[in-house]
Parts: structure tokens; sequence; C-alpha cells
């Protein structure tokens, strides 16, 4: 369907669609699944040649420009193949190059956007910890006590994704207990991972096995002032800039899995024989295939009626988070019904159904559960706080 593009913007769309079958196809995705716990390093080169983390980073700083509608077009496209896999490119993208772009001072922005939009250094959020899940500032215990020339750092993350493989840390920490409410005295720094002090470990998953998630561990860590990100005790209110921007993405890649979903139940209900007739002529099947399409179109609505409205400079918590949670609820319903589709073949690690299925999940969860998402959106509406 026209998504009423601008021609540069279609014209990267196309191109990236080419890339994508040429160069990571759903075979070789799957494939790459299969090294559990073995960092794609193959794959990051890849994206790296394509100058996929430059993308949105301005080009003064060495990255390939782009708003917000270019970064989605490729999540989308991207993760029609790679599915969970997809985030080798989007953690680094928003937790890395969004943050630095938004929070960080020039000499910041001069020293490691370059570097990421390179694909010379890569970045992990370490934001949550076990206590507090989505309450983020409700279960902040690591604390950061500032010291000569810098911060000591103590405390432990959880789902620190792309952590194992990481040189710097995107990490939240509490740098003042005595505030009036607890959203203030909050400051992120980046964190080396080579830092004396810090032990980093991968936790076994689901889906998505050759993204480490990991937790990590601090014990004294110091960190320079040269690496504590805008202003000390303000890190809470300077991470909401990327927040929106983060669910987009999110959205955008549920979106390219759907579109993958689709393609492979389509392919398998015109090619699969049974009952002396093509599977694709029993009218339950079609069905569910019917179904797929109306949320693949709705879920495309919103996701680029979104991006265009963060392109403009508009503020999009309501759309955002409505999109995270379409698209990450259609996404999974349809793989589900894909698997159903494939029948046994859709259990099989032999096709791409099942992993997108495991991947998929995961996105009702993180970076916001979707029923603390429904509490955010119904409080934008004028209802009272529910938490």
């Amino acid at each position: 369907m026209s998504m009423d593009l601008t021609e540069e913007d279609a014209t990267f769309r196309d191109v990236t669609r080419r890339w994508v079958n040429a160069e990571c196809s759903k075979q070789y995705c799957r494939e790459l699944e299969r090294q559990e716990h073995v960092f794609p390093q193959e794959l990051w080169d890849k994206l790296s040649a394509f100058g996929a983390h430059g993308i949105g980073i301005p080009e003064e700083f060495g990255g390939q420009g782009g708003s917000i509608v270019t970064q989605t077009l490729f999540a989308r496209e991207f993760a029609r193949t790679a599915a969970g896999i997809g985030w080798v490119w989007g953690v680094t993208s928003f937790s890395g190059a969004k943050t630095l772009t938004f929070c960080g001072n020039e000499s910041q922005k001069k020293e490691f956007l370059p570097k990421i939009a390179s694909g010379e250094l890569r970045t992990a959020m370490s934001y949550t910890e076990a206590s507090g899940g989505t309450d983020l500032l409700g279960g902040l215990r690591t604390t950061a006590v500032k010291g000569d020339g810098g911060w000591i750092i103590n405390g432990e993350k959880i789902w620190s994704t792309g952590a194992g493989t990481a040189d710097y840390l995107l990490l939240m920490a509490r740098s003042d207990t005595e505030v009036a409410k607890r959203s203030r005295g909050v400051s992120i720094f980046l964190v080396p991972t080579s830092s004396e002090g810090i032990t980093i470990a991968e936790m076994p998953k689901l889906g998505m096995r050759c993204v480490g998630s990991c937790s990590v561990h601090l014990d004294n860590v110091f960190v320079p002032d040269a690496l504590l990100l805008g202003e000390p005790g303000n890190g809470w209110y300077q991470s909401t800039k990327t927040v929106n921007n983060e669910k987009l993405i999110n959205a955008a890649f549920c979106l390219g899995m759907l579109d993958g979903v689709i393609e492979d139940a389509l392919e398998h209900m015109k090619s699969r024989h049974a009952f002396g007739k093509v599977i694709g002529e029993f009218q339950i099947l079609q069905h569910y295939l019917a179904d797929m399409a109306m949320w693949q179109t709705q879920g495309e609505l919103l996701v680029m009626h979104t991006a265009k409205l963060q392109a403009s400079g508009a503020q999009t918590a309501t759309e955002s988070t409505m999109a995270k949670v379409l698209c990450s609820e259609y996404v999974s319903k349809a793989a589900d019904l894909g698997i159903q589709i494939l029948g046994g073949m859709g259990y099989s690690a032999e096709t791409d159904m099942q992993r997108y299925w495991r991947d998929s999940r995961l996105l009702r969860i993180g970076p916001i559960s979707n029923e603390m998402a429904r509490n955010k959106i119904a409080e934008d509406l004028g209802l009272p706080r529910s938490f």
C-alpha cells in the first residue's frame, strides 16, 4: 500500500529491501540464530558496510542523516528476515546514537557518534534492575557517588541486551538521594565495559538467541566526569527524549516480523496440498491470512503516522505507545496463527515461523509491558494515574 513517502524515503526503502534480500536472507538469519551465545560479527560488518549504523546520525558527525521515518523504514525491512536478530542493529541505534544526539555535549558527540556510525563502537542499555522491571525508578538501587574527577558506581543490572559485546554501557544510576521526587537525582553515564569492577554474564532466553541479554554487576566502578551524559541528577528527564523513538522502533520491528509471517504463510498456503487440494482453498486458513493482512495495514498506518509526527517535532507519547502495543500484539497473534497454518513444519526449526513467534513474544514485555503501556494511554486520555 502507499504510505505517502517522499521520493527519497521510497528510494531508501527499496534499496534497503534489495540489500536485505541479498545479504540477510531468512535462511542466513536462521543459521545465525543456531549459533547461540555467539555474536554475529559478520552481520554487524554487513550492517557497517551498508551504512546502517549511521542512519539517523547527523552527517556532521559521520552519519547518514535521515529522520525517524528513515530509521523506521530500515527497522521494518530488516526485521522481515532478521526478526529479533535485528536488535544487533537496534540496540546501539537507540541506546547510543539517539541518547548521545539528544543528551550528549558537543565533545561527546564528536568523540562517539562517528565511531558508532562507522560500526567501530557498540553500546548497550543498562537501566533495568531485578527489583524493578518496568518500574525503573522504584527499583533503582544502583548508586553513583561523586568522587575526585568522576563517580564511583555500585549496583547490578539485568536484561542489558548486547552488554557482553558492547564497548560502553548506557547506565542509569541514582546520584542523589536527598530529593523531593524520585525522578530527581538520577544520572546517566557512558560506562566502558573494560572498566575494573564490571562483571557481565549472559542470560539464557527463549528467543533472540545470538543477541546476548546480560546481567551486569558493578563493584566500585570509576567513571570519569567526561562520561556523564547531560546534567547530573537530571538523567530521568533526559532519557525520556529517547523513549518515544525506542517504542516506535520497537513497533517497526514488530511490523517487519508481521511482514515476514505473512510472506511465509502465503507461500505455504499456495504450495502445500492436503485432501486433494491446495490448502489455500480452505476457508478457515483464508480467514487467518485475511486477519493478518488487516493487522498489517492497521500497524503500518499507525507506525508511519507516528513516525511522520515525530519527524515534524510533534509530541508523540500517546501515538508511539499505541503503535508499540498494537504491533507487538498483532505480530504475536499472527506468528501463532502462522505456526498453525504450517502445521508441524511451523514448529520446526527448519522454518522461520517459530522464530517470529519466539522473538515477537518479548516485545509485548519490553521496553515497557503492554499492561503499563495501556495505563499510560489511559492517563494521556485524562484518567487518573493507576500506579
